[in-house]
């Protein structure tokens, strides 16, 4: 006879292996937002668009980011009744198998880089009805290749920024510095108070150096500016000219001696970058100052919740920067038919920058999101943008094939290598990368 606590065994041993087999699928993508057609409002141009018309998009953002990205396309496709057709991924082949192949998608966001190798096969802003009025100068140059506009920038990040905590400045009698020369002061301050000053751990994998050339191009910034960034990524300015060399010796004095930082030059290169964040907000702080761009807010609060923003961690501009480093993913266009055309007019107003402020999807080129940002952290981020005279690349991104060489030579600087043969070599692969 069949027992019911046989039974009751064997149902749970199907019911748990049914939840890990659950737990360990591959989470379904965020599906995209379906169109609730209604009136379109005075602010959104729904012009040749039919209900219906579809829009395969390609980009690399899921989870959070998708949602965002959703949440920010709802009032274009409520209005127009357009449907998105939606790819992820981060897989750069997938992208260029699809444009050979003659059947790319209709919209790409995806980096700068590719405005200049699709450039003879996106369509112009121009072409599209696009209004540009809202985007600084800078950013029409960044995207214009052979004289056209081929891209919209639709989300910036900046990494001229220095994190610390307000509590611990408080207590030591520290003032956010203003200038290059003040935050030199106050570094030399805290190693006399017998504090560290920064916190500069650089282990990434592969990648492990990127922190160290990101903090290099801001002290390039600083002493030079981004017309000289500019040229670094155009190949016109070696990346062994004095400038550059300068600014690897301002960077080797700090990196280098533990007077400066957390280990010295072994710490430097063996502390984990996130890592290097926490060591500042620790109790008691191991330093006072790490100098990384906007995703440290998230390292901080996953690993410290309590902190709030504004009292227990905060930021401010690299003091002296002449423009601003940092990230922008580009829209781009493969079709010019009505709905694509009615999605970027939607991007380039004033709805569709306040729109991308509110979600906070990190910060909108649109000039006309500057006011609308409902987080204070990206607000203050948002102003410093809008003050800059300009915007520059990160330069190991920005030059194919050339990041790696760069992250492995400033590593090698840290390690004690040779500085005129490090920057020989990293100058060739500039050469090579920008023919």
């Amino acid at each position: 006879m069949f027992k019911k606590s046989k039974f009751w065994a064997i149902l749970s041993v199907v019911l748990v292996a049914s939840m890990l087999l659950a737990a360990c699928a591959t989470p379904a993508p965020t599906a995209a937002p379906q169109p609730q057609p209604q009136p379109a409002p005075s602010d959104i141009s729904c012009e040749g668009v039919t209900a219906g018309d579809q829009i395969s998009m390609l980009y690399q953002w899921s989870g959070q980011e998708e949602e965002r990205l959703n949440a920010i396309l709802k009032p274009f496709v409520d209005a127009c009744g357009v449907a998105i057709v939606p790819e992820a991924s981060r897989d750069q082949a997938l992208l260029d198998t699809k444009v050979q192949a003659g059947t790319p998608p209709d919209v790409v966001f995806w980096g700068s880089t590719q405005l200049k190798q699709y450039a003879e096969k996106l369509v112009a802003m121009d072409a599209l009805g696009v209004d540009a009025a809202n985007y600084a100068d800078y950013w029409k140059a960044m995207g214009t290749i052979d004289g056209k506009l081929l891209g919209l920038p639709v989300k910036a990040d900046i990494k001229s920024i220095v994190w610390y905590s307000p509590k611990a400045f408080t207590e030591a009698g520290y003032t956010v510095p203003t200038t290059w020369e003040e935050l030199d002061a106050l570094v030399e301050k805290m190693v006399a108070d017998g504090k560290v000053p920064w916190s500069m751990g650089m282990e990434s994998g592969d990648a492990t150096g990127w922190t160290g050339t990101d903090f290099i191009e801001d002290i390039i910034l600083v002493k030079q500016g981004p017309e000289y960034v500019d040229a670094v990524i155009a190949g016109t300015t070696p990346y062994n000219d004095p400038g550059v060399q300068e600014a690897y010796e301002i960077y080797g004095k700090w990196a280098k001696d533990e007077k400066y930082t957390i280990g010295g030059a072994a710490g430097t290169v063996s502390t984990n970058f996130n890592d290097a964040i926490n060591k500042v907000f620790s109790t008691p702080p191991e330093a006072m100052m790490v100098k990384q761009s906007g995703f440290a807010a998230g390292q901080i609060t996953t690993t410290y919740p309590t902190l709030v923003y504004g009292e227990d961690f905060d930021f401010f501009q690299v003091p002296g920067v002449k423009g601003l480093q940092g990230g922008a993913d580009w829209g781009m266009a493969f079709s010019d038919k009505p709905a694509v055309k009615a999605l970027f007019a939607y991007l380039a107003s004033n709805k569709g920058g306040e729109e991308w402020a509110k979600v906070g999807f990190d910060l909108t080129p649109n000039k006309a999101g500057t006011t609308t940002y409902e987080d204070a952290s990206l607000a203050k981020k948002a102003e410093m943008l809008a003050a800059t005279t300009g915007f520059v690349a990160d330069i190991g991104d920005a030059i194919p094939g050339f990041g790696v060489t760069e992250f492995r030579g400033v590593t090698d600087w840290v390690n004690g290598g040779d500085l005129a043969q490090i920057l020989s070599t990293i100058a060739a692969a500039q050469a090579e990368g920008t023919k």
